[in-house]
């Protein structure tokens, strides 16, 4: 009988915890598939989850390490929701999806994985792409790689204007 397992779940218990902030840190690592950052704009950044619900689901953050929504100033604010609509076009015309969930967890009582700092959640729906096998092993079926995914979303990033 074959077993299941979740690869991407024991890579995220086994590997060290990380110092520091790793939305402070990854767009210091630039905009490249290692990084998973897409686009780099004035004060937010859009990046791949590294642990994604379903294939297209990214983040838009911004750069600076508030834990609130609150605590953005007003560019910062209309920054990072330029970004979103400019990922929902970008996951849109890539992976034709019927739907979006698109929202912040704030604070770790709401189920933010990384409370510190605020982000934004942009998951592509389809009708019927829930399974049961997320209820019944505790694992993730995703249809594609992560590098499968930057490549696919990377172009077009690209037609926005850096740091715009």
């Amino acid at each position: 009988m074959k077993q299941l397992f979740a690869p991407w779940r024991m890579k995220y218990i086994q590997d060290a915890k990380q110092k520091g902030c790793i939305f402070c840190d990854l767009p210091k690592q630039g905009v490249l598939p290692e990084s998973l950052v897409l686009y780099r704009g004035k004060a937010a950044f859009v990046v791949l989850n590294r642990y994604p619900y379903i294939s297209g689901h990214l983040m838009v953050v911004p750069y600076l390490h508030v834990g609130s929504p609150l605590m953005l100033p007003a560019d910062a604010w209309q920054d990072t929701m330029s970004l979103v609509r400019d990922a929902v076009g970008a996951v849109e015309r890539v992976y034709r999806p019927q739907g979006f969930n698109i929202g912040m967890n704030v604070g770790r009582p709401a189920g933010a994985g990384i409370d510190e700092h605020v982000h934004v959640h942009v998951v592509p729906r389809w009708n019927g792409d829930t399974n049961f096998v997320p209820v019944l092993s505790e694992t993730r079926v995703i249809p594609e790689a992560l590098e499968d995914t930057f490549q696919r979303l990377f172009p077009e990033f690209s037609k926005l204007k850096e740091g715009s």
